[in-house]
């Protein structure tokens, strides 16, 4: 098995040549990804740096002044851990780094380590519009681990410390408490108006209904709350980049399309501790099975995909439906059915989808690791290949 510090995430050469271009740079991704580890083995690689952890307090008294605490360490690497906890210093930073770049001190400057949203820092502090690349580390995916650890990965999730647990009942335990931490400490830290137990109700009907169209008004009279309060609690979720809004498709068809956006929660192993699902057999037994294998495959496929690829579904009133598509730059439109079962075919609505929108390919992606044509132009192939050739195209 893997040992945390043996984890060579895909992202570190990004992270590196964005370091090499600009002064600052946000690592971004929700509590316990692995950024800290990620940024510890950075730092190895660009001696020397400092590192202050911003959710202490010994930490955050060095920055009660930080142009005066920071400017002695021009010349190092700044790493600032858990920067959301002090949205204040943003505007410091734009002073230091544009008297850096004076001295010739133009790249390298910063590294912020956030568990938010860009747009959430972007509203908390002072924008380094310019100054700053930002970054995204979600939890660890299906190219990432071995070939043979697609199910475990799928039923832990990708958060290391679950998926590198001894046992699944450890695993389980961990994101449990992982929830908790997120339920009583971080969430309240962006609106302490959020009741606690209503907001693991609310996540765990997300869960219960993994991947389907939001319904504000349903979620709304099952937590008898507004649409109002259930938009603000999603738009938490997501800006924790917890929960994703996948959008529908915009097209000149002249169809009539579904306008609302599924709703994923992004990590499968939460689904899983939200739901109670422990083991393997309670997952393939549970009725979310489906969804959750679907979510676990997309946030793959998203992640995989190269930069600026847009995404999004297709659905239209007559059943036409296609369950990822992504318009990859330089190879256009691929339609992708995600199904579990190595030996399934696609919906009539995939095909009827396809008709509408002409895509340059179409697949459908499986649990397997073979590839192989079903006829109608649709070529079936195995999750972690459909990745890996993304991958490549990056």
């Amino acid at each position: 098995m893997y040992d945390l510090h043996m984890l060579s995430r895909q992202l570190a050469p990004h992270l590196l040549e964005l370091l090499g271009q600009f002064p600052a740079v946000a690592l971004l991704g929700p509590r316990q990804a692995g950024k800290t580890t990620l940024a510890e083995m950075i730092a190895a690689q660009r001696q020397p740096s400092i590192y202050l952890d911003l959710e202490s307090p010994t930490d955050r008294a060095k920055l009660l002044d930080p142009e005066a605490y920071l400017v002695q360490y021009e010349d190092k690497l700044v790493i600032l851990d858990e920067v959301q906890r002090l949205p204040d210093l943003f505007q410091p930073l734009r002073g230091l780094i544009d008297r850096g770049r004076r001295k010739g001190y133009a790249q390298g400057r910063f590294l912020l380590l956030g568990s938010a949203s860009g747009d959430l820092l972007r509203q908390s502090g002072e924008s380094l519009a310019g100054r700053i690349a930002y970054l995204e580390l979600p939890p660890l995916q299906l190219t990432e681990v071995d070939p043979g650890q697609q199910n475990p990965l799928w039923l832990r999730g990708g958060f290391p410390n679950s998926f590198l647990a001894p046992d699944d009942r450890q695993s389980l335990r961990w994101r449990q408490n992982l929830i908790d931490t997120y339920l009583e400490r971080d969430i309240p830290t962006y609106s302490t108006r959020l009741p606690a137990e209503t907001l693991r109700r609310f996540w765990t009907m997300l869960a219960h209904h993994q991947g389907s169209l939001l319904n504000l008004a349903q979620l709304g009279k099952s937590l008898m709350a507004d649409t109002k309060t259930v938009s603000r609690y999603l738009d938490l979720l997501v800006d924790l980049l917890l929960v994703r809004r996948l959008l529908p498709w915009h097209s000149n068809l002249g169809k009539r399309l579904v306008t609302s956006p599924k709703v994923y929660i992004r990590d499968s192993g939460l689904v899983h501790a939200l739901l109670g699902i422990g083991d393997f057999d309670g997952l393939l037994g549970h009725p979310v099975v489906g969804a959750s294998w679907e979510g676990f495959a997309l946030e793959n496929l998203l992640d995989a995909a190269p930069f600026n690829t847009a995404s999004g579904f297709y659905r239209s009133s007559n059943g036409a439906e296609v369950d990822l598509l992504l318009e990859v730059p330089g190879q256009g439109l691929w339609a992708i059915e995600i199904k579990r079962a190595g030996n399934a075919r696609p919906r009539r609505g995939f095909h009827s989808a396809c008709d509408d929108i002409q895509p340059a390919r179409r697949l459908l992606v499986h649990a397997g690791d073979e590839r192989y044509p079903i006829g109608d132009g649709v070529e079936a192939l195995g999750l972690r290949l459909l990745a890996e050739e993304l991958r490549r195209l990056s």
